[in-house]
């Protein structure tokens, strides 16, 4: 899923009630969901090239939009041209209410599958694994 600054996300069934940043460097934001994240995330959203990110590290149930208006004149104005993807969402952060959140990026790849937090000797071969997670010998 690419370029799509004038659509809300399309995420596919499934309960992605948490969320969390799970990578943020040079060229990535990864965010993670699922309906549990203690032992796996079944969802991942890959930014490549991130130009703005606001979104907290954590945050349950958003509730992905097309951007307003003025968020895309907003952005175009800071960055000097209108960005390949732009998402916006609202989501629960454990406040009196919910925040706005958005993320500019070049591209936009919606990744399913199961991707274990913890290592497990006997995952099958080609599981994914959490960035943090290493080999246990």
């Amino acid at each position: 899923m690419t370029d799509l600054p004038d659509h809300a996300v399309q995420l596919p069934e499934g309960s992605w009630w948490d969320w969390e940043v799970v990578a943020w460097q040079p060229g990535e934001f990864r965010l993670a969901a699922g309906h549990d994240l203690t032992y796996h995330h079944g969802l991942e959203l890959v930014f490549t090239d991130p130009l703005i990110v606001t979104c907290p590290a954590s945050f349950h149930d958003p509730a992905f939009r097309a951007p307003t208006p003025d968020e895309v004149l907003t952005v175009a104005r800071q960055l000097g041209e209108r960005p390949p993807v732009l998402v916006a969402f609202e989501a629960d952060a454990g406040g009196p209410g919910p925040v706005s959140c958005l993320v500019a990026a070049e591209r936009l790849d919606v990744v399913h599958g199961t991707v274990l937090r913890h290592w497990r000797a006997d995952a099958a071969p080609g599981q994914r694994f959490a960035p943090w997670v290493r080999r246990e010998d």
